[in-house]
């Protein structure tokens, strides 16, 4: 019996390997052929959907947002240009990481990993933790902290995904509350609350984005920002929906609900989470500071890290330099930290997020693709004839919805959706306030519920579970936000 499991134990995986050969060769195939029977400046129509659909197809499957991204920038390279397929991903990899957005989120990402580091090592992180532990009694209650605090680092969802998590993490492990149920609280209140307050990076670049397609007069793009934050409905409903849940109004079902099961038998970290979770253990010979020192040691650096944010124009990365900067020296004169501890935690912060970030950056290598297939272009262009003053807004939230959830691009794509969509605003007669509304409102969804989008990937890391067990767990309360919304949307158009 022992030789018979023996050979059926080296069969399989032989089997396996087989398989992900011929199924790798028989994609590779496929996506040839398109490439080989098209036309040159013939539009790809549905054909460009395609490397999207394999991305999720494979995510779904294998559970690798970078491998499934990666596979797709390929496919869709081949599609483009099956003659010239490593220059290409050469190319578009090199015009991915010069690109300025792109360069922003590496710094911010890696410096914001170095002050968690740098807060966990001090111990000031577990000060904070203890304190809340003692005024936090229940299960309900850590999970309404959460939330809470959630609202209130509405700054950028970067900011919201990596701090709060941190703070909180070691409070909802101690009433066995699932990674996966801290992570879809954080993502909920990252991005949809950031575009229901003005003061924030996204308010900033959508308003700005407003003035450059002529949806606003120079400098009154962020008042025409404000005039639709009512309309952002998906902001509001998500909010909502995820407080009936922290409150336990909403229970666990789906995923979540084993994810919960397994986190109340004594094991919150997920089967499938083997990466860094951001835990640096304290230094060994730090200097030990009283409970209250140390937890002003951890809120003083948050609030710099606002104020700094809000003085520089809503600039995280000015904002976090500064916040480094003061810490450090905060540490290095109270004893808690040498430089050279402090500046290797730095350096480990950095290391912690390079698969976050290396996900993102194939994320934009996807959004790049999808431009030159024209993907955004055809799949407005097909909902365009039902396109009513009564039902635009639901369909831009649709199409839209759709379009970030498949590329990740919660902003890049509104760049390339914006232009088309508002001349069929203006010339179906739509409340435009109510396009804006609907607009934001895709892109949170997009950025909330993408298996590799940005907010979705820092949620996950930040709170110490992989991305796609994050992003199954939640995708069932994101669907249901959706539906409502679109549904909300519906009866907007046609009441207004």
């Amino acid at each position: 019996m022992e030789q018979v499991i023996r050979v059926l134990t080296t069969i399989r995986p032989k089997r396996s390997l087989y398989l992900s050969v011929m199924v790798t060769l028989a994609t590779i195939g496929f996506f040839w052929s398109l490439s080989a029977t098209h036309e040159t400046g013939e539009s790809w129509g549905a054909k460009a959907l395609f490397p999207t659909l394999f991305v999720l197809a494979i995510a779904i499957i294998y559970r690798a947002p970078f491998e499934s991204l990666l596979t797709g920038v390929i496919a869709g390279l081949i599609m483009i240009d099956n003659s010239n397929v490593v220059s290409s991903l050469s190319d578009s990899l090199s015009t991915v990481m010069g690109n300025e957005t792109i360069i922003w989120i590496v710094l911010v990402c890696g410096l914001m990993g170095g002050l968690i580091v740098l807060l966990e090592k001090s111990g000031c992180l577990g000060n904070f933790s203890d304190w809340l532990k003692g005024k936090i009694t229940s299960r309900r209650q850590s999970l309404l902290t959460t939330f809470f605090i959630g609202l209130v680092v509405f700054i950028d969802d970067y900011l919201n995904c990596l701090a709060v998590s941190s703070s909180v993490k070691k409070v909802t492990d101690h009433y066995k509350v699932s990674r996966e149920k801290l992570a879809y609280i954080i993502d909920s209140t990252a991005a949809p609350m950031c575009i229901l307050v003005p003061v924030s990076t996204w308010a900033v670049f959508f308003s700005g984005l407003l003035e450059e397609n002529g949806l606003a007069a120079d400098g009154a793009g962020l008042s025409v920002y404000i005039s639709a934050i009512p309309f952002m409905v998906y902001g509001w409903v998500a909010l909502v929906l995820v407080f009936l849940v922290a409150l336990g109004v909403v229970g666990n079902f789906g995923p979540m609900k084993k994810a919960e099961a397994r986190a109340l038998s004594g094991q919150p970290l997920p089967d499938d989470y083997d990466g860094d979770n951001m835990e640096a253990a304290p230094s060994n010979d730090r200097k030990q500071t009283s409970n209250f020192v140390g937890m002003l040691n951890f809120i003083l650096p948050m609030i710099i890290l606002i104020a700094a944010t809000v003085y520089y124009d809503i600039d995280l990365l000015r904002g976090v330099i500064v916040t480094l900067a003061i810490t450090v020296a905060m540490y290095y004169l109270q004893g808690l930290l040498t430089l050279e501890e402090q500046f290797k935690g730095i350096f480990e912060g950095f290391k912690v997020m390079l698969y976050p970030l290396s996900t993102v950056i194939a994320g934009f290598m996807l959004k790049s693709v999808n431009d030159q297939l024209g993907m955004t272009q055809y799949l407005v262009e097909v909902v365009s004839p039902f396109m009513t003053a009564e039902l635009m807004p639901a369909l831009v939230f649709l199409v839209m919805a759709a379009v970030v959830f498949g590329t990740a691009s919660s902003w890049g794509s509104f760049i390339i959706a914006i232009p088309i969509v508002v001349p069929i605003a203006l010339s179906v007669d739509a409340n435009m306030a109510l396009v804006i509304g609907a607009l934001l409102s895709a892109s949170s969804f997009g950025s909330h519920a993408c298996f590799f989008s940005d907010s979705t990937v820092l949620a996950a890391q930040g709170a110490g579970c992989s991305p796609m067990s994050h992003a199954l767990t939640q995708l069932p309360y994101t669907a249901i936000g959706a539906v409502v919304s679109f549904s909300i949307f519906i009866v907007l158009g046609y009441s207004l």
